[in-house]
């Protein structure tokens, strides 16, 4: 079949199978890998967008391929494919090296096809990216649907006057443009985010059920998440999305929404083919309290079946989560204090609250039906020292104990790691927000993540812990989290055990790393290689279970016959669609972008 845009999704570190890595805790509470194989929602909105004006859209997730099957031969998939263009995703900055290698044998393979890249951290670093000879385009900022549209028209009509395309960075033979960014959308209705309905489409349309899987074990664990916003009205120190990271970074001044309407139509859409949660990413409270309660009007007025994880920025009153409760028939939350420190909680801005209104916030929610609480602590945040680092666990048995040992609170704690946001205020002013900055470029970040263990990823250090005292003190306060959690019955003895292991192993290996590294390089290799194995197993759920950030799911997927219901309909849209522009070829011409 005969493609308009091919978007592929890189390993964290392209060659993962073939060297020996020890990622450690770095992403232990997030639902992906070390390999980082989960792809940024976007993708879909832009899949989903141009094939509403007729493009052939396919996604395949690479990463997760390679990750699912050792063998997977990464080469004959992508020479087989035949697009009028590829993209490439570089949202976050851990997949510096994975990207760039896949571009590389991307162009290799197919020497006249342009290779567009997309993401945060790719706007971020455009102009290192567009000067590497086998990227084409970068396109920037935040949303790129309709941008991606009129690049696509130009390259369908051969156009190569690309200097009219807002946020674009580009070169045709010795030329480079830089397109200012001028196209900041004001809300997102427009666009599906994600794109579940192009999902589900391209299964069928595509003959294919593996490449677009989100990450690894989604098939057992089909977890689903709505975009609330683009923007944040918080600013955080350390968030590449934070409100100065978007201004700085996408010309973004002002929160784009996704309107309650719209967020209940998805949850509506995605219960025909899941049972398993719903995270509603993003704090609903940003966009105001007419917001809040339009969107808990739609849901009540729905037969919702699927639990909702909703995300909480800042202290909630016990009103809210009577509403909640009155609308959602099963719901959880998300809270990430970082620390048990009032003052550095408001320095750095994530819940800038006493700590009693943290218990308070917790006991509301207990009170008025929430089914689980996560609630994630952070080493590596600024002006934290070691000592203090350790403390947070102690105000979890302080919490514990106050919430009268409620079993539905589950407690985690992971590093800042392995690199400082991009944009970020602490990433842009480091040395005002305590921090020593270790990688600048993008080139430094690419050969950061390929280093043997995660200390040697780290991209900094702070005024208070070097790399040696980040990973020592994420070791050690895992280590009290899992005594406590012990205690406290809420893990079991084999759990226990499992993670104690890991843990002593994990600081075995990082020593042995150390000393690997001070021998001659011809010497390292073959040293390296022969940890591999034994260090595999320490790069998934290292100081946590893995399950504790699960929910429990009876029944994961809805019935056959309503999977392949939303399968004929959408292949029946896209039909639809088809004719349509048939009937009519300058539909894909008449985007109006409102500048």
């Amino acid at each position: 079949m005969k493609y308009d845009l091919v978007l592929l999704h890189a390993p964290s570190v392209y060659d993962f199978r073939e060297n020996a890595l020890l990622a450690g805790p770095i992403s232990d509470v997030v639902p992906s890998t070390p390999v980082f194989e989960m792809y940024p929602i976007g993708l879909t909105s832009i899949a989903d967008y141009l094939e509403r004006y007729g493009f052939k859209v396919r996604i395949i997730n690479i990463a997760n391929r390679m990750l699912m099957n050792p063998s997977f031969n990464v080469e004959k998939k992508l020479r087989s494919l035949n697009t009028r263009a590829f993209g490439i995703d570089l949202h976050w900055l851990p997949h510096a090296h994975g990207s760039i290698e896949l571009a590389k044998v991307v162009k290799q393979l197919h020497p006249d096809t342009p290779i567009i890249f997309g993401g945060l951290s790719a706007t971020y670093y455009h102009k290192e990216l567009i000067e590497y000879p086998f990227i084409d385009f970068v396109m920037r900022g935040d949303s790129t649907e309709k941008l991606m549209l009129l690049l696509m028209n130009k390259l369908v009509a051969g156009n190569t006057h690309y200097a009219d395309i807002p946020n674009l960075t580009w070169k045709r033979d010795n030329q480079k443009g830089f397109n200012p960014i001028t196209y900041v959308p004001k809300d997102l209705d427009e666009f599906d985010v994600p794109g579940y309905r192009y999902t589900i489409r391209s299964v069928f349309k595509y003959r294919n059920f593996m490449d677009p899987l989100p990450y690894n074990g989604w098939l057992q664990y089909p977890n689903t998440a709505l975009l609330t916003a683009r923007g944040c009205t918080q600013n955080c120190l350390i968030c590449g999305g934070s409100r100065d990271a978007y201004n700085e970074n996408c010309k973004r001044s002002h929160l784009a929404l996704r309107s309650p309407a719209k967020l209940v139509e998805d949850i509506q859409f995605i219960q025909r083919f899941s049972r398993a949660p719903i995270f509603i990413l993003h704090d609903i409270r940003q966009g105001g309290d007419d917001y809040v309660k339009e969107f808990l009007r739609l849901l009540k007025n729905i037969h919702l079946k699927n639990e909702i994880v909703f995300e909480l920025f800042q202290y909630a009153d016990e009103h809210f989560f009577q509403k909640l409760q009155k609308s959602v028939p099963k719901y959880s939350i998300e809270i990430t204090l970082e620390t048990f420190d009032e003052n550095l909680r408001r320095n750095n801005g994530k819940f800038s609250c006493t700590n009693q209104k943290v218990i308070d916030t917790l006991n509301f929610a207990l009170k008025h039906g929430c089914k689980k609480i996560d609630l994630f602590f952070m080493v590596g945040i600024p002006w934290q020292t070691y000592e203090s680092a350790l403390k947070n666990i102690s105000f979890c048995k302080q919490i514990h104990l106050a919430c009268g040992r409620d079993p539905r609170l589950f407690y985690f704690v992971a590093p800042l790691a392995p690199f400082l946001d991009p944009a970020s205020p602490a990433f842009e002013h480091p040395e005002r927000y305590g921090y020593k900055k270790l990688c600048h470029t993008l080139e430094d970040h690419r050969k950061a993540i390929t280093q043997p263990s995660w200390k040697h990823m780290l991209s900094y250090e702070t005024t208070e812990m070097t790399r040696d005292d980040i990973v020592a003190a994420t070791y050690a306060a895992a280590h009290q989290l899992n005594e406590f959690k012990l205690k406290y019955a809420l893990i079991d003895g084999a759990a226990y055990c499992d993670i104690k292991r890991k843990i002593v192993q994990s600081l075995n290996y990082i020593e042995k790393i150390d000393q690997i590294l001070k021998l001659p390089d011809e010497l390292q290799a073959a040293e390296f290689a022969k940890l591999k194995k034994e260090i595999e197993e320490l790069n998934h759920y290292s100081i946590c279970g893995k399950n504790e950030l699960k929910w429990e799911v009876q029944k994961n997927y809805a019935n056959i016959f309503s999977l392949v219901s939303v399968g004929i309909e959408q292949l029946c849209e896209d039909y639809a669609i088809k004719i349509r522009h048939q009937l009519s070829p300058k539909l894909r011409e008449q985007v109006n972008l409102d500048l």
